[in-house]
């Protein structure tokens, strides 16, 4: 057992620093008022730059957040923020013409790349459905259940099971240029893509109990057990050919801890108890690989592996993120007092180094000489509230738990 006096320190510091820190940035700084919704880049030092794109990515993050934080705490501000960012998002990115979301808008809405990547509809679901839990709206979830029909009808691999990367605007087979971005490998399919689909079918199959999406949430579970995870090593293969067959040798401890709660919570919606004490066993086991492998003595979580080895030693925000909720989900499961002592190194390497005093927010990496990288930007269309907001609730609802 795990002192109560511990678990309400722990408690109040998390709900302090999201509530009196991390939130007030999103609901002042980040926001656009010239041209609406939120700033698309912003410097580490917040001078914005408007010839960044305005990402689906992040907008549909920044609905997700504030639903989320709305159905924790209810709050009237969280309520037009999140109102703010369903308008921005239903209005701005839909295609009117053929459904589905754009990829990229310019700063004053115009649309700049109107591919339809799968990643990007994923956590339209996503955020869709939570504002639908948060509020009930309908048009959120009709909207939801329209896009899981896209992209089953275009994106799915009715063959090898699993989703493809990338369509084009009409949904047809985007050809020679499949990645989700440039730092990508050009290939069909990859654990992130399949990652976040499972995430998002997670949320909608809990407003919407349709049996397909129950037959796809399943298919993605068992993907990751017997075709992503590697047996052996316990980490993920990043990037695969249609037929699952591996075209990379690196991977990254931050996407193997998220990986390893959101499994779990996948398996526990379908309500299979034998799926469920599976991927517990087998969460784990991954938590343990992390911790042996890619956790520094500061509490720092690492950024990439190879063959055993770190190759990448610098701290970004969101692997610390999923390692603080990956490490207390271990410890749930497992009643290993080392995880727990594990999201509380986490935590206090997020609360001493990652969290900007002066600025607000975040630092986005860590350097590996312990200094925050100023040249990353504080926004943009990869760096929203998505990752601290829901490790800091996740961490809030499991203390409770315990």
């Amino acid at each position: 057992m795990i002192p109560t006096a511990e678990l309400n320190f722990f408690s109040a510091e998390v709900s302090e620093h999201l509530f009196g820190h991390y939130l007030p940035f999103w609901c002042g700084p980040a926001l656009d008022e010239k041209n609406g919704g939120w700033m698309a880049w912003l410097s580490n030092d917040l001078i914005p730059d408007r010839s960044q794109p305005k990402g689906l990515i992040v907008n549909a993050r920044i609905l997700w957040a504030f639903s989320a934080v709305h159905r924790v705490k209810p709050d009237p501000l969280f309520k037009q923020m999140a109102e703010r960012a369903f308008d921005f998002v239903m209005n701005k990115f839909w295609d009117a013409q053929h459904g589905g979301a754009f990829w990229r808008l310019d700063d004053t809405g115009k649309v700049i790349d109107d591919s339809k990547k799968t990643y990007g509809q994923a956590f339209y679901i996503y955020a869709l459905t939570e504002f639908h839990l948060a509020f009930g709206n309908q048009a959120a979830l009709t909207r939801a259940q329209e896009l899981f029909e896209l992209i089953e009808r275009h994106a799915h691999d009715k063959t090898f099971g699993g989703y493809i990367e990338v369509c084009k605007r009409n949904w047809s087979e985007a050809g020679s240029e499949a990645r989700l971005s440039e730092k990508d490998m050009n290939e069909k399919k990859s654990m992130n893509n399949q990652l976040h689909v499972l995430e998002a079918y997670t949320n909608l199959f809990r407003v919407w109990k349709n049996p397909r999406v129950a037959e796809r949430l399943r298919e993605l579970v068992e993907i990751f057990l017997t075709r992503i995870l590697d047996a052996r090593t316990k980490h993920l293969h990043h990037f695969f050919n249609e037929q699952w067959e591996v075209r990379s040798d690196t991977y990254t401890f931050g996407h193997d801890i998220e990986a390893s709660w959101l499994l779990c919570e996948a398996a526990e919606e379908l309500g299979d108890k034998k799926l469920f004490e599976r991927v517990r066993a087998v969460a784990v086991e991954i938590a343990k690989v992390i911790f042996n492998e890619g956790f520094a003595a500061d509490g720092g979580l690492c950024y990439e592996g190879a063959d055993g080895k770190i190759i990448d030693t610098g701290r970004e925000c969101w692997p610390q993120a999923e390692a603080l909720v990956g490490f207390l989900n271990a410890f749930e499961i497992s009643s290993d007092k080392m995880f727990f002592a594990a999201a509380e190194q986490t935590w206090n390497y997020i609360n001493q180094h990652l969290v900007d005093r002066v600025h607000g927010e975040w630092f986005w990496r860590i350097n590996p000489d312990g200094q925050p990288d100023k040249n990353l930007p504080k926004v943009s269309e990869w760096k929203g509230p998505y990752h601290a907001t829901r490790a800091c609730l996740e961490t809030l609802k499991r203390l409770r738990g315990l």
